[in-house]
């Protein structure tokens, strides 16, 4: 095993074991059956950020208060979790009942604020989904808000070409109208359940 490739190692061990504690401690959430995602209602946080969004003006977590938000980590960069998970939340948004569709949001966070300018990270969000928004901000305060959810983010070292990859949660996490954590989607998770999730939470604010 070369030096290099050792330090690399080393540098990856701590991102892994926190990514790993995201997806045991979402095993061990309590489901009584009536969702299809993970209940996480009582064991993370309500939503809070304070964030640049693509027009590069600060957006807090109060401008979205009253919607179904699904806050996503990841990058624009991103060759394969990012477009395949967006895709399918934009999918299940569309395909809810059209008075409900305008009351559920899409958060993306880029964690790779070196590359993803406001610009970039709005033609991104903008090919997936009208419904959904991007945002960004300095690494401080994207390490504080993914550890709020008890996630963490890396980044490789970068190649000759200064290109590198960055490592991230694939949960989404759903936060009610009350911006109240609710639910912990999951990759496996089809298109059909999240589309029944999404609807029974925005039909819940409606009663």
């Amino acid at each position: 095993m070369s030096i290099q490739f050792r330090s690399r190692l080393l540098n990856m061990l701590p991102i892994a074991a926190v990514l790993a504690s995201t997806v045991i401690l979402a095993g061990c959430f309590s489901d009584d059956g009536s969702w299809h995602g993970k209940d996480i209602s009582g064991l993370m946080p309500e939503l809070a950020f304070e964030l640049t969004d693509t027009s590069g003006d600060t957006l807090t977590a109060d401008d979205t208060a009253g919607e179904i938000r699904m806050l996503f980590f990841g990058f624009t960069s991103c060759p394969d979790v990012c477009p395949a998970t967006l895709q399918k939340l934009s999918r299940a948004v569309k395909d809810m009942p059209d008075e409900l569709q305008d009351d559920t949001r899409i958060v993306f966070v880029s964690v790779d604020p070196r590359r993803d300018t406001p610009e970039r990270i709005g033609s991104y969000v903008d090919f997936f989904s009208e419904r959904a928004i991007g945002l960004t901000g300095e690494e401080k305060a994207l390490r504080e808000l993914s550890k709020r959810y008890r996630t963490t983010f890396g980044y490789d070292d970068p190649d000759e070409e200064g290109n590198y990859n960055v490592s991230h949660s694939g949960a989404v996490y759903v936060f009610d109208r009350e911006g109240e954590a609710r639910l912990l989607f999951r990759p496996e998770l089809s298109v059909e359940d999240i589309r029944a999730d999404l609807i029974a939470l925005a039909e819940e604010g409606r009663t």
